[in-house]
């Protein structure tokens, strides 16, 4: 399944019936009077989020929505069949926009929540009514309401426990299918990973959600390499992990570049829970991971951790930590 995190849709609700205007014509019946029942209420547009998904992909395809009118109203008093409401599954995560794509109307951040996109219109009145003691045969009804329409843009941000983030190739695909039931693409070459994916950790019977974010360049913030449109789902992670190659010649330099991204795009991501992971120790010595460990944590009050991916006492290690990171 293709992953999309960005959609543009059109949503109308049905149109609420018509009144009925209907007279009783029976036989040996003088008098009948009114009997117009009144219409059905128009269905709504109702998005909700589910959380078996992860994209917006369907609304690809199909970009306009429309939920059913109320029937129109009937002799002997009957009133006319509702619409039935037309339910549009998101992802959790997900935000709705007006239609200029800047104003926020709402966003789901718990599972099952609704929201009422388009409301039905309200059906019309039939003429019984408008009966009275003065006015025993009114002809007077009333035309069902419009239902609303709006275009509308729903945007997906990944809600995750923990995110990893960190440049091109650091491994972050290998992490998250050695700790989670995930299967990412995993390939020695860069931008591997062209959507976010999502894992769960399982560890002394609590689960750990896992967002691997796309590899982070200079200039991300400004949509270089897959850039600004990922950056966004690093937001809705509680903590990150930074994964860092230790084989890479400046470590500092790779650490402030992802950083320095992250700040430029929204202050408050420098803010969050941090735990630096410096992977790929299987190739080189451990006196030289040891040093480089000890001398890498003077620049940063985050803190340290070591990784191979080839260990599952590594990875049992950091599936430990990062419970502290959650919890």
């Amino acid at each position: 399944m293709k992953f999309l995190d960005q959609v543009k849709i059109y949503v109308k609700a049905g149109n609420g019936g018509d009144g009925s205007p209907s007279f009783r014509r029976e036989k040996f019946i003088e008098f009948g009077g009114p009997d117009g029942g009144d219409g059905g209420n128009g269905g709504s547009v109702i998005l909700r989020s589910e959380p078996n998904l992860n994209t917006l992909i369907d609304y690809r395809y199909q970009q306009h929505h429309k939920a059913r009118r109320g029937d129109n109203g009937a002799g002997q008093n009957r009133t006319g069949k509702s619409g039935a409401d037309l339910i549009l599954k998101v992802p959790l995560g997900t935000q709705v926009f007006e239609e200029d794509n800047k104003t926020l109307i709402y966003d789901f951040t718990k599972i099952d929540e609704q929201f009422i996109a388009a409301a039905g219109g309200k059906g019309g009145l039939g003429n019984t009514r408008f009966k009275s003691s003065t006015n025993r045969a009114p002809k007077k009804y009333t035309k069902g309401n419009i239902g609303e329409e709006f275009t509308i843009w729903l945007q997906l941000k990944t809600i995750a426990d923990i995110g990893i983030i960190g440049l091109p190739n650091a491994g972050k695909s290998s992490l998250l299918a050695s700790i989670t039931n995930a299967n990412p693409k995993i390939a020695n070459y860069q931008f591997t990973t062209l959507n976010p994916n999502l894992g769960v950790a399982s560890y002394d019977n609590k689960e750990i959600t896992i967002a691997d974010i796309p590899g982070l360049i200079e200039g991300a913030h400004k949509g270089t390499g897959l850039g600004i449109q990922f950056l966004k789902h690093v937001e809705r992670c509680k903590s990150l992990l930074h994964l860092i190659d230790i084989t890479n010649g400046d470590l500092k330099k790779s650490y402030k570049q992802v950083k320095n991204e992250l700040k430029k795009y929204s202050s408050k991501l420098n803010k969050k829970n941090e735990l630096i992971v410096l992977n790929k120790i299987d190739l080189i010595d451990e006196k030289d991971v040891k040093r480089i460990i000890k001398d890498f944590s003077e620049h940063t009050k985050a803190e340290v951790l070591s990784l191979t991916t080839l260990r599952k006492s590594s990875v049992s290690k950091i599936k430990a930590k990062l419970l502290s990171y959650v919890s």
